[in-house]
């Protein structure tokens, strides 16, 4: 079994800056890629950051309203990824799902999500 232990959100002003951690533990054999969800009241949930794994660091992409703004980073002895949103906007507010995706030793992969934590921007 994996878990996925997400913290850091909350309420912030506009311009405002947070950042979400989410700790995976358990039986993980091989992290393929952590990122970050999020879906806002009505909508869709959608891909806000992403870091894979693999030579020189992996590789990262992120939702285009967010780069520039969002950083999106890994600790890899901790099996702990975090965001650091700065310059946050009213539009950003939405609950935040960390994302695992792991690979097995059989070659498949699986995907486990975090309970999610809410982001309120608000004045």
């Amino acid at each position: 079994q994996v878990q996925l232990v997400e913290s850091g959100g909350g309420l912030v002003q506009p311009g405002g800056s947070l950042r979400l951690s989410c700790a995976a533990s358990g039986s993980i054999f091989s992290i393929v890629a952590m990122g970050w969800y999020r879906q806002a009241p009505g909508k869709q949930r959608e891909l806000v950051a992403r870091i894979t794994s693999g030579g020189s660091g992996g590789s990262t992409n992120y939702l285009d309203s967010v780069k520039g703004r969002f950083t999106i980073s890994r600790d890899n002895a901790k099996n702990t990824v975090y965001l650091q949103m700065n310059s946050l906007k009213p539009e950003d507010a939405a609950v935040y799902y960390c994302n695992l995706k792991v690979a097995t030793a059989r070659g498949g992969l699986n995907e486990y999500w975090g309970q999610g934590t809410q982001v309120t921007v608000s004045s």
